[in-house]
């Protein structure tokens, strides 16, 4: 996706976080361009979890500043940020239809109720659901069900989605249909997409840059070609390059 004029969309300025008198987050500063989909990759307990409940809202940072479209949203509450969130587990509601799940993130926000059920419609139909709109979550697959999450964000029109390891759950086969799913998404609707994930190929495969966390500091940012040509340092190089490499090693040898 290429990046509309290179603006900038979200800016993280100073950003860190103490729980229990340790720094779980420190010092990290970083931009997003609009329509860039810029991957956050690091281990389990890194801090990219936490960076992401700062981003949308859920969790108030020890300091920095958190800038969107040059306003200061540091302590605005997340209904007041314009950004929506996909969930590892889906978040769906068992007991309400596919078309109940999309069309209940309009009825909760009074200012999209006009017009709710074409819109509702429209994204169904955008994201393939159609013949599955009067099926309850427990009636679908995974994939299905992620699907069903990914619209329920989509409907509200956000101009950033934040993604919390949306694929970890899911088959190799349908992560993939999946990730050509986002890459269509973000050309058709040009949303800017922050996407936190553990996994190197998923980073690689999807993002137009990769920031790369350890042990609550960020440790480089770049596209994914930068990264493979000049990796900050070695904990990037095996964390990255030689597990990516040995994923590649992995279906070779399968593949014979």
């Amino acid at each position: 996706m290429k990046m509309a004029d290179n603006k900038n969309k979200l800016s993280v300025i100073s950003v860190f976080h103490e729980f229990e008198k340790k720094r779980v987050l420190d010092d990290i500063s970083f931009n997003v361009s609009e329509g860039e989909f810029l991957s956050i990759l690091g281990p389990s307990g890194c801090g990219k979890t936490t960076l992401l409940r700062i981003l949308i809202g859920l969790l108030k940072p020890s300091g920095g500043q958190i800038i969107k479209d040059g306003l200061d949203i540091t302590d605005k509450p997340a209904s007041e940020r314009g950004m929506g969130i996909v969930f590892q587990n889906y978040a769906l509601f068992e007991n309400m239809t596919v078309f109940g799940n999309i069309e209940y993130a309009l009825k909760i926000k009074k200012s999209e109720k006009n017009g709710a059920k074409a819109r509702t419609e429209s994204i169904i139909e955008h994201m393939g659901l159609s013949e599955h709109a009067f099926k309850k979550p427990h009636e679908l697959s995974g994939g299905q069900q992620q699907r069903v999450a990914i619209a329920r964000t989509l409907v509200l029109n956000p101009d950033i989605i934040l993604f919390d390891e949306p694929m970890s759950a899911l088959d190799v086969a349908t992560r993939l249909m999946l990730r050509k799913e986002l890459k269509k998404i973000q050309a058709e609707f040009g949303t800017t997409m922050i996407y936190i994930t553990h996994d190197q190929e998923e980073a690689f495969a999807l993002s137009d840059r990769i920031m790369i966390m350890d042990n609550a500091k960020l440790v480089q940012i770049d596209t994914p070609e930068q990264i493979i040509e000049s990796p900050a340092d070695d904990y990037v190089k095996t964390f990255v390059i030689d597990n990516l490499q040995a994923k590649i090693n992995s279906l070779v040898r399968y593949v014979r």
